[in-house]
């Protein structure tokens, strides 16, 4: 990855699942590529912007899926809430699209920020946590 990216993965985001490792790398890498469009002359922005958006949260929804289904199946007690951030975080984001694709007041680095600081806090906080119980799981004897 580019040192000279916005966001740099670092192994101390690393969840110890490679599924959601390489997941949580693309979710970085499309947040790059936004942070990128947002750097470009106007009609630029509006285009690639747009483009870029539009992967960036279908991947999210991708991904959060995933990792709901891992936490389903290894009965994770604190699903619920998990997910809750999930949905939480993909309305704030759905409204903030609508907001640029209507034309209405929207900061495409700003919105960019908010994706990085968002998925960061994530995975080192609540995405470690369910990383500890799987690890307890796999470690715990028969």
């Amino acid at each position: 990855m580019n040192e000279n990216a916005f966001v740099v993965w670092d192994d101390r985001y690393s969840v110890g699942i490679q599924l959601i490792d390489d997941q949580h790398k693309k979710l970085i890498e499309l947040t790059n590529d936004l942070y990128d469009a947002c750097r470009e002359g106007t009609e630029a922005v509006a285009a690639h912007f747009r483009e870029a958006i539009h992967g960036t949260v279908a991947y999210v929804k991708y991904h959060f899926a995933a990792e709901e289904k891992l936490l389903e199946q290894v009965k994770y007690p604190d699903f619920a809430v998990h997910k809750k951030e999930h949905e939480s975080f993909v309305i704030k984001v759905l409204e903030d699209v609508k907001e640029f694709e209507e034309g209405k007041k929207f900061i495409p680095n700003v919105f960019v920020r908010y994706l990085k600081d968002w998925i960061l806090a994530h995975i080192a906080v609540e995405d470690k946590k369910y990383a500890e119980y799987i690890l307890r799981l796999k470690n715990r004897p028969n």
